[in-house]
This record gives C-alpha cells, structure tokens and sequence, in this order.
C-alpha cells in the first residue's frame, strides 16, 4: 500500500506540537476575570441544560471570590467527572450554547474553560470526599467507563463495596480510548481515575467482559446489586464487501490504536485519507488523520451538514484543520485500485420532495489509501438475558432494567451518547440503588 506511514514525514517536535492541549487552561487572573461576565441568573437556563445539573452560576461565583475549593466540590457533588466533562463536553450546545450572554453579546461565558480551572486545582489536592463507614453491601459495575466509574464512586461514599469488570486493560472508556487525543492530554484519563478511586472501597478486576468470562447470573447472586456500563460494545458495518481491504479500518479502532500509541510517529497513517461519517467520532478521525501527516482528508457524509452529529463547532473544526467535508454522498462500494490503493464508490444525492434523501444524481469514485468507517456504534445483547428496546438495554428513569437488582447506564441505554450524559445515569443509579438498599432495611 502507498505510503501507509505518512506521519513519519512529520519530525517529533511538529508532532507534539499537533497534539498539544486544544483548549489550554486559563491563568488565575483570566478566571477570575471570565467568571465576573457570569449574570448569576436566578433559574440559570445554563443549569438546565447540563445533564448533570451543576450549579453553574454558584461555581462560577466561587471561582469570583477565590473560592477554589468550594467552586470545586459543587462541581463534583454533582459530577465527579467534571473534570474530563469540562474538556470533552460539546459546551455548545449544552451549558454555553443557553448562555444569556450569547444575546448580549454573541458570547457565552466560558463555563467549560471555568469548570476545568476550579477541578484541575481540587485534582491536584486530591479527593475531597471521605467514605462512609462500612455498609456490609457488594455492588458489582460492569464497565469502568464515566458511567461505571460515577456509579462507584458514589456507592462508595457510602461505606458499600464496589467491584467493577473491565474488558479492556485500562479503566476511563472512551475517555481514555475513544476522544481525540488533543482532547484529554498529559494521561489526564487516568489521573482522573487515579482521583476517583481515592475515596476507597473500589476494586477493578481486568479482562472481564460479560458473555465471555463474566456472568451476570453469577454477578446477581454473589453481589447485592449490579450496574451494566458496557457501553455500544459493536461497531456499524456499511455492509460492503471492501470493507475486509487493508487499509480499511473502523475509526474507533483508528482512535483507540492512537490513544495508545506511546509514540505517535509510529502511528500508520495514508497521505490519502477518506473518513465515510458524520459524527464526532468521523471528525476526530479526520482531524487526527490529518495532525498525524496525511496530505489530503476527505470527510464524505451522506445527508447535509444540519443533520450531522457532530457539532457545529466540530465541523468548523475540521474545516480549519485542513479536512474538506463533502455533504449527500452514500457509499455504495469499497473496491481494490491500482497499486494497492481503495476506490470508493459514492452516489450523489439530495433532499427529495418528501424530505427522505434520494441517491440518484450520479456517481463519483474517490481514490485513497486509507478509508475509516464512523457511521455508529451498536449495542450487542449476545449472551445477556435482559430486556431492549430501540437497540438498548430498556429502564426506567433511575436506571433500573427489567431485571431486579440489576442497573444500566451510559451508551448501553438510550439517551444522549456523551460523557456527561453516561455520569448522570452513573450518579443516578447510584442513589436509586441506596434508595433500595434503605428500602429493603425498612421493609
């Protein structure tokens, strides 16, 4: 294939510098200065729209006075990850996006940018929460990703004793495989899961995983109550017989190979690059792509740009990063070209008069010698007797599945596919599952 290792033409000190802190945090001065645009609204439209329901404007306050470590803990009474979810949230559309201030003067407070400063310092301090005394409960979570690790933490606070399943060899999910790596810097993941796991009372067992070497009959019996965080555990097929070409590859695999790497020249790359997707994940592909060396990257979505997932922001992002994204284009075949390289096949299209995209303006072939695949992840129920519905594992609003005892949140379970959104359910299941426990002793 042509010249996979294209990010070998790229020195050390360029790669670095491509993957540095996309959003580096602010001085102690430009904090204080950003937190005093904060209105204080009473009923802040910005803490309805978090998931976790932070109390934005108090935090921000906090953060005015020089309260560091109270701004802190009001973040993290709510979200123990805030400090991930500061760095990875799509503020846009969530807190920052109903910002009264994008009225006044078309730009909201930096809430993102002010969370990070107010949790980075607590992390540096440590955990600010003490366990509860020993409760003699067992609660087994499936799946140390945000939802999984919220669910502890907050189980463990209460004196319980948390064993958490991981498949993978390292905890954080896609925090610490599945986000661009300009994203989360410096093993921030980790550190972050270093800080949760100091309240104490939370194992990790690795190599675990549900189906294989993992039963959730024997979890039920041997524990007191289970959380399922196993995320969309599948990749979307685009049902094409190229798909098995090398040089084709999923881009979660694409991402989590370069979270990995401890040198990213080594990372392989094509000077051609073709990403067929319109989320987030296509354009952490193609951006990356492109940082690690790749001369042209061509992000190819099927509809127009209002209906992508990915953010607005997300999209200019790529745009300024040198992808070009071409909009209503299917790809219908995936074929070997000359000289080891792919040939994609795409039938052009656009909106019809019912509204349903129609594909019938024609064909055009691009040529690459690297294609990824980011049209979605699934959710597989091989091996888990529990009840679905849209594709996921069905509960109610605390997370309870149609199993007693037993919990769900984050991917595995419809809602909002983003880090803040899975350490809500996480947090949420945790004190239904305390409601329960407080039940059963009275009842």
């Amino acid at each position: 294939m042509t010249e996979i290792h294209a990010c070998a033409r790229l020195d050390l000190s360029t790669l670095a510098r491509n993957f540095e802190d996309i959003h580096p945090p602010l001085t102690s001065a430009q904090a204080v200065v950003e937190a005093e645009r904060c209105h204080h609204c009473y009923d802040a439209p910005c803490v309805e729209a978090c998931p976790t329901g932070i109390d934005i404007p108090g935090f921000i306050g906090r953060i005015a006075t020089g309260d560091l470590a109270g701004s802190a803990r009001q973040i993290l009474d709510s979200n123990i990850l805030g400090g991930s979810c500061a760095r990875v949230c799509p503020t846009e559309i969530l807190c920052e996006g109903a910002c009264v201030r994008i009225a006044q003067e078309e730009r909201a407070v930096e809430i993102g940018r002010l969370q990070r400063h107010a949790v980075d310092w607590q992390m540096v301090r440590g955990q600010p929460y003490e366990r509860a005394e020993s409760s003699g409960r067992r609660i087994a979570v499936v799946g140390a990703g945000p939802a999984g690790l919220a669910c502890a933490h907050r189980l463990a606070m209460s004196g319980h004793e948390i064993t958490i399943f991981e498949r993978r060899a390292k905890p954080g999910g896609l925090n610490e495989y599945g986000i661009a790596a300009y994203k989360l810097v410096d093993d921030f993941a980790q550190a972050e899961v270093d800080f949760i796991l100091d309240i104490g009372g939370i194992a990790i067992e690795y190599g675990r995983e549900l189906g294989v070497n993992l039963s959730l009959d024997a979890l039920r019996t041997e524990y007191d109550a289970v959380f399922l965080a196993i995320g969309q555990n599948g990749v979307r097929a685009l049902d094409l017989a190229g798909e098995a070409l090398p040089g084709v590859r999923n881009a979660v695999d694409f991402i989590a190979e370069l979270r990995q790497a401890t040198n990213k020249a080594d990372m392989a790359v094509g000077r051609r690059v073709v990403v067929i997707g319109g989320g987030n994940t296509a354009v952490d592909a193609a951006v990356q792509s492109k940082r690690l060396g790749a001369e042209d990257v061509t992000l190819v979505y099927r509809r127009g740009p209002e209906t992508m997932s990915a953010t607005r922001d997300e999209q200019e992002w790529a745009a300024t990063n040198g992808v070009l994204i071409r909009h209503w284009a299917s790809p219908v075949a995936i074929e070997a070209g000359v000289n080891d390289d792919i040939d994609v096949v795409f039938h052009k299209g656009a909106p019809g008069p019912d509204g349903q995209p129609r594909y019938d303006r024609g064909a055009f072939r691009m040529t690459a010698d690297m294609v990824l695949k980011a049209v979605g992840q699934i959710f597989t129920q091989e091996g888990l007797a529990i009840e679905c519905e849209s594709g996921r594992i069905r509960v109610d609003a605390d997370g309870r599945t149609s199993l007693p005892r037993v919990y769900a949140g984050g991917d595995c379970v419809a809602g909002l596919d983003l880090t803040v959104a899975a350490v809500a359910m996480g947090r949420n299941a945790a004190m239904a599952i305390n409601t329960e426990f407080r039940e059963r002793a009275h009842g």
